[in-house]
């Protein structure tokens, strides 16, 4: 299984010794799938260092320090480099607050504003006309959505995840289920908009903190996953994860309440054809996260994204608002 490279307490202040200022306090912190992130304090600031694979995610989420607002708030990354061990590092400003995906079903009601404020802060970030899919890279590797769309389904050598076509198609049902996911999302792409909106692209799996009380988004953290698409797809991202893994957020329901925004339904067109957009991302998530369980290893996640996706399928696009 894939999981983050840790390093050592050792190895950290190691490194950290080489900094302006004294660090103090050093705590390891938890989540992340690829970085091994710390906190400390130095020059009376709260700073996390994060040790990565690969200095582009971290240059990404500097980048993104550019769209950050009340309802958006991203940490300001002061440094990105390569550590003398080789690794990719980036020390930011820290954030406090839980996951997002940890929010009780007894606080739906007041995470519920607090994500509709996000993914409408999201929707709202300007792009221009020439701004490309893969906003944060220098060459762009996909010319339109529909594009990036389509290349999430074939599984490509040169791509860091790889190799599980070959697994997904020595599974009966597996490559039926597959085979069934990727024609509709074929069909579907067809409804799909060229959009240009910012797009996150993983809101769960530790990425989005909140405050205690959840009413409050506190930090959107790792922007390697971000595109520029259709604002649908990160209410897609909820609402594929979180009706059978994060009750929560299930229940905060932040598809309905992003529909719902003055902001969005004042758009000529914002909502046209969205059932089957929203269905066509859902499907997409699904059916990537496929061959992300496999390459990583993780056979429980594979059966239980599988059982989801096919519930999906068997679902079809939900009756959306402004369609």
């Amino acid at each position: 299984m894939v999981t983050a490279d840790r390093l050592s307490r050792e190895e950290v202040v190691a490194f950290l010794g080489g900094q302006r200022d004294t660090p103090e306090d050093l705590e390891a912190l938890s989540g992340g799938s690829w970085s091994s992130a710390w906190a400390y304090r130095a020059g009376g600031e709260e700073l996390v260092v994060r040790f990565g694979p690969q200095v582009s995610w971290y240059e990404a989420d500097r980048m993104a320090v550019a769209f950050s607002g009340p309802d958006l708030p991203v940490p300001e990354v002061r440094e990105v480099g390569t550590a003398p061990s080789g690794r990719a590092y980036a020390i930011s400003v820290r954030h406090h607050g839980r996951f997002l995906e940890d929010t009780p079903v007894e606080q739906a009601g007041a995470i519920a504003p607090a994500l509709t404020r996000l993914l409408v802060a999201l929707y709202r970030v300007p792009a221009g006309p020439d701004t490309p899919v893969v906003w944060h890279q220098g060459a762009a590797s996909v010319a339109s959505w529909r594009e990036y769309l389509l290349d999430g389904l074939v599984d490509d050598p040169g791509k860091l995840v790889r190799g599980w076509s070959a697994a997904l198609a020595g599974d009966r049902e597996l490559a039926a289920l597959s085979a069934a996911v990727t024609e509709r999302v074929r069909t579907l792409v067809e409804a799909c908009p060229e959009r240009r909106d910012l797009v996150h692209g993983d809101l769960l799996h530790g990425n989005v903190l909140v405050s205690p009380d959840a009413r409050r988004v506190e930090a959107v953290l790792s922007w390697k996953c971000s595109v520029r698409g259709d604002f649908l797809f990160d209410a897609a991202w909820c609402s594929f994860w979180a009706p059978p893994f994060h009750p929560g957020i299930a229940a905060a329901d932040p598809l309905s309440g992003l529909l719902r925004a003055p902001s969005v339904r004042a758009e000529p067109g914002a909502l046209l054809d969205a059932a089957a957009r929203h269905h066509c991302y859902e499907l997409h998530i699904g059916f990537t996260h496929l061959g992300w369980n496999v390459w990583t290893g993780n056979q429980a996640d594979l059966t239980a994204t599988a059982r989801r996706l096919a519930e999906v399928l068997e679902r079809g696009p939900l009756p959306l608002a402004g369609d």
